[in-house]
């Protein structure tokens, strides 16, 4: 079984930042490295579900120009958009995944701290979701906590498998710090293509 909705609505009714991620240093030298992981310099439409309290939404906002960002939780929702009202360029919206999909495609997506919550199926039907309004060349970044933890069916590391086993997506990068598993991947093009490096796409390589 997915996690209960119900264990999120206590979480945030005990406090506005549950998982204090606006303050722990582990927090903000995770979403440095997310950040810094983006293959691109810039990205045109991007699509951050499980935002919570918008800690990495905020820092998402200056390599996109158009930002959708949500979360399940309404008082996370709230405090997402008050963390970005300096960019009006990002969304914040109240919406369940993968029920509520957005009818849209984008070059980026970001699953931070979000596929071990889900079921077999469910993770299935996200992934599906993902790979099909992921636009051919455009990146997946994946990001998720190593430890056990009861409300978590996966660990980043039972995860990591199974990410880099989506068909239609190749691996750029597979980052294994002792407390998180940090993936980049890149969809593949309709004849096959993969997507250049960095290096690559600026013809150092």
């Amino acid at each position: 079984m997915s996690t209960p909705a119900g264990y999120f609505d206590r979480m945030y009714a005990g406090a506005p930042d549950p998982w204090r991620l606006g303050e722990r240093w582990y927090e903000q030298r995770k979403y440095a490295l997310t950040v810094a992981s983006l293959p691109r310099r810039r990205y045109r439409s991007a699509f951050e579900p499980g935002c919570s309290v918008g800690a990495l939404t905020a820092q998402l906002a200056g390599r996109c120009d158009r930002l959708l960002a949500t979360d399940r939780v309404a008082s996370a929702v709230r405090a997402a958009s008050d963390a970005t009202r300096d960019h009006p360029h990002v969304d914040v919206r109240e919406l369940v995944v993968p029920d509520e999909w957005p009818q849209a495609t984008f070059d980026l997506i970001v699953l931070s701290e979000l596929l071990y919550y889900f079921d077999d199926r469910t993770l299935q039907e996200v992934l599906t979701r993902t790979v099909a309004t992921l636009e051919p060349g455009g990146t997946l970044v994946t990001v998720h906590w190593n430890h056990p933890v009861p409300e978590h069916r996966l660990t980043g590391t039972q995860l990591a498998p199974l990410l880099t086993s989506v068909p239609g997506l190749d691996t750029l990068l597979d980052v294994r710090d002792p407390d998180f598993t940090l993936h980049v991947l890149t969809r593949q093009h309709p004849d096959g293509r993969t997507t250049p490096s960095p290096a690559a796409a600026e013809g150092l390589v």
